[in-house]
């Protein structure tokens, strides 16, 4: 997404590349780079420029929402191979600012009266006593009759994304944030019962997810990231049937396929 803001008397061009799979891009400094010069490519093009006929400057930021933490260089310099003789004076230069939002911390977040941290606090919740107290928040932010818009689109949020595992009628029954809170203080006592069910298989595949990534670091040695990311995404029954492999495959590859 491209944001142009009014600093001052310039424009500011904003680039926000949001990661909604849950993928690790080990080469996002290079999409970047390719994004910003397109962009100045169309500027030029365009003759939209500064005042002083300079090209406005970019921001370029990633927001991860994945569950592994960000590991892929955030300089375009970490992935290029050291230049001898000076050459290094020449190679491209490009560093993008990384919110990975489960690297913050709630207690971080909880006190700030600010929208994307309501989010990362959401997306992030434990528990659905979490969500509510979010909700709560957002219900004493957002009064204001220039706000209808933004406490709708939470509300379709909230109901599409964070609800959508619970009772089917959530979609329709409830159409604003004050309702969403109603619906939630009276079923949480019954979703928690729920709630703890789903947890616990969620840790045991987790750990059964572990306990293989384990078992082919010391069979095979390292694994590489996408494998990692594979197993950690892997339903149970995929898991069950690499931990049987495990104990006869002679190569990464006879696990896997």
């Amino acid at each position: 997404m491209i944001w142009r803001v009014k600093y001052q008397q310039e424009w500011i061009y904003v680039y926000l590349l949001i990661e909604f799979q849950s993928r690790i891009d080990r080469f996002m400094a290079v999409r970047l780079m390719t994004y910003i010069g397109l962009l100045y490519q169309d500027l030029v093009k365009s003759k939209q420029l500064t005042a002083d006929k300079k090209l406005p400057p970019v921001f370029p930021v990633v927001l991860y929402n994945g569950d592994p933490r960000w590991t892929a260089a955030t300089e375009l310099k970490d992935l290029i191979v050291h230049a001898p003789g000076g050459l290094e004076h020449y190679l491209p230069s490009l560093k993008y600012l990384l919110l990975d939002e489960s690297a913050c911390d709630t207690e971080t977040l909880a006190p700030l009266k600010n929208l994307v941290a309501a989010i990362f606090r959401l997306e992030n919740a434990q528990t659905d006593q979490e969500i509510l107290a979010v909700i709560t928040n957002l219900i004493e932010w957002l009064q204001a009759p220039e706000q209808t818009r933004i406490r709708r689109n939470f509300s379709v949020w909230i109901k599409r994304v964070l609800l959508s595992s619970q009772e089917a009628e959530v979609k329709s029954e409830v159409t604003d944030l004050l309702e969403i809170k109603t619906m939630l203080a009276n079923r949480i006592p019954q979703w928690i019962k729920e709630g703890e069910a789903r947890g616990e298989a969620r840790g045991e595949v987790r750990g059964e997810a572990k306990t293989l990534i384990r078992q082919l670091t010391l069979k095979f040695g390292s694994l590489t990231e996408a494998i990692t990311t594979r197993i950690y995404q892997a339903e149970k029954e995929e898991l069950d049937l690499w931990v049987e492999r495990v104990l006869t495959a002679v190569t990464l590859d006879d696990v896997f396929h």
